[in-house]
């Protein structure tokens, strides 16, 4: 009983942050969701686009149920990194397309097997999982991501997802922010 409770609460929250990447997207342009907004060039169309790695390839050959799409390796060195930004080939309805395609196989694996169905991960140091394992890692790494989708998105436009404050608030909220660690 506990089992089922907790795979399905662990995969509607995925679904849920799942679509709060995709809305940060939206009313961007596309230098925008390309544009590299880091030191090391974190953006949020390339994010978009490495947790769609990240979920076929969990959800995929971690459980011997690979992605219908090729793949780069995970032991191929020269390709770490790649999946963090777009390419100007790449369109922005094909990233959010492939992410979406990621989704639903993610989602047959995780309806397919038991909260235990064993996995493997050739990469971590403890490489023999459970399902369970990899749903909060694929949660965590997805939140971990929309933390910085939240940043980025503030950075570009001032946009906060759905806090109901203005703008005026924040202004002010800032003010006294920047009041007190001048003080410090």
């Amino acid at each position: 009983m506990i089992d089922d409770f907790a795979k399905a609460y662990l995969h509607e929250d995925l679904r849920e942050i799942r679509e709060v990447m995709v809305r940060k997207l939206d009313g961007l342009s596309e230098y925008d969701v390309r544009r590299p907004l880091t030191t090391t060039g974190t953006n949020l169309l390339g994010l978009v686009k490495h947790l769609t790695l990240t979920e076929s390839r969990y959800f995929g050959e971690v459980f011997g149920r690979p992605f219908p799409r090729p793949l780069p390796h995970w032991e191929d060195l020269s390709q770490r990194g790649e999946d963090l930004w777009v390419t100007e080939h790449e369109t922005r309805a094909e990233i959010i397309e492939g992410y979406r395609l990621a989704w639903e196989h993610a989602d047959a694996t995780i309806a397919a097997l038991a909260v235990d169905a064993p996995g493997h991960v050739p990469w971590w140091p403890r490489p023999d999982v459970k399902l369970f394992n990899v749903l909060v890692h694929v949660l965590t790494e997805t939140n971990r991501h929309a933390g910085h989708a939240d940043v980025l998105r503030e950075q570009l436009d001032g946009t906060v997802e759905a806090t109901g404050k203005d703008a005026a608030f924040w202004e002010q909220r800032r003010a006294e922010i920047e009041r007190a660690a001048l003080k410090a």
